[in-house]
C-alpha cells in the first residue's frame, strides 16, 4: 500500500510534465534551451558562492560564460537555433518556469530585469575574445 509521501509524490508533476505545460502554451524556445537555462542558473549560483536566488542580470551574465565555455565560439549559434536571441528571451525562460513551478522568484523579480541586459553582438563575438584571453574555451589564452 502506497504511503502517504508515496501519494504525494505521485500528485507533483515531473520536470518533463512541467516542460510540456510551457510548450503548450509557449513553443518559441526549444527543449534544449529550457535545459541549457537551468545548467546556467546552477553554474551562476556556484560561481556566486550563494545558496538559492540570483538576480535577472547575474544570470544572463552566468548563462554567457557558461555558453562559451560549452560552446565557444559557436555560443550564439547554439542559442539562436534554440531560440534564444537576447536576453529578453532569457527572461522569457524563466519566466515561463517560474509559472509552471520549476523555478521560484522573489517578489522583486520582474520580467523587465532582463531587458537589454545582454548585447549578443557583443557578450557572444567579442566575449568570445575576451574568454580566450581568460584562459576559457581550451583551456588556452591567446
Amino acid at each position: 500500500m502506497p504511503t502517504r509521501r508515496h501519494r504525494k509524490m505521485n500528485k507533483r508533476k515531473s520536470a518533463e510534465e512541467l516542460l510540456n505545460a510551457i510548450f503548450q502554451r509557449d513553443r518559441r524556445y526549444s527543449r534544449d534551451a529550457y535545459v541549457f537555462v537551468s545548467e546556467a542558473l546552477g553554474y551562476t549560483v556556484r560561481k556566486s558562492g550563494r545558496r538559492g536566488h540570483v538576480s535577472g542580470r547575474e544570470l544572463c551574465e552566468g548563462l554567457r560564460e557558461h555558453a562559451l565555455e560549452q560552446f565557444g565560439r559557436l555560443a550564439r549559434v547554439v542559442l539562436e537555433s534554440w531560440g534564444v536571441r537576447s536576453s529578453e528571451d532569457i527572461g522569457n525562460m524563466v519566466f515561463n518556469m517560474v509559472e509552471v513551478g520549476l523555478l521560484r522568484k522573489t517578489d522583486e523579480d520582474r520580467r523587465e530585469d532582463f531587458i537589454g541586459v545582454l548585447d549578443f553582438d557583443e557578450a557572444f563575438d567579442r566575449g568570445f575574445k575576451m574568454h580566450l584571453n581568460s584562459g576559457g574555451a581550451d583551456g588556452e589564452g591567446s
